[in-house]
């Protein structure tokens, strides 16, 4: 079974950078992409950034392009998420997943539990 672990969140200032890291376990597709996505309370998830298992492909949500890198290195089963010139708006829980394509959570049916980002004003 896959298994996706997330950690690197925690409390920053405005404009700090954070590290996240999604290690995962269990078998997954050549094809799939891993995905990080973040959520706030109330609001609907969205999609941040994705990376196809040979790094090839990237996509970034365009209000955080420039500021956030994803990168993942096949050899650790782990991919990271460089979040630079945070913003308060940056605040959501960061999940990464994998087993879809693309920036749309449809498909993706493995799930990390999250780890929470604070970005103080």
């Amino acid at each position: 079974q896959v298994r996706l672990v997330e950690s690197g969140g925690g409390l920053v200032q405005a404009g700090g950078s954070l590290r996240l890291s999604c290690e995962a376990s269990g078998r997954t597709s050549d094809n799939s992409h891993r995905a990080w996505f973040r959520q706030a309370p109330g609001e609907a998830r969205e999609f941040v950034a994705a990376i196809s298992w040979s790094g090839c492909y990237t996509a970034y949500a365009d209000a955080i392009e420039g500021r956030f890198t994803v990168s993942g290195d096949v050899a650790k089963n782990t991919i990271w998420l460089q979040l630079n010139n945070l913003k308060p708006e940056d605040t959501p829980v960061y999940y990464c997943a994998t087993g879809g394509v693309g920036t749309s959570q449809r498909g993706y049916g493995y799930w990390g539990q999250g780890t929470q980002v604070t970005v103080s004003s």
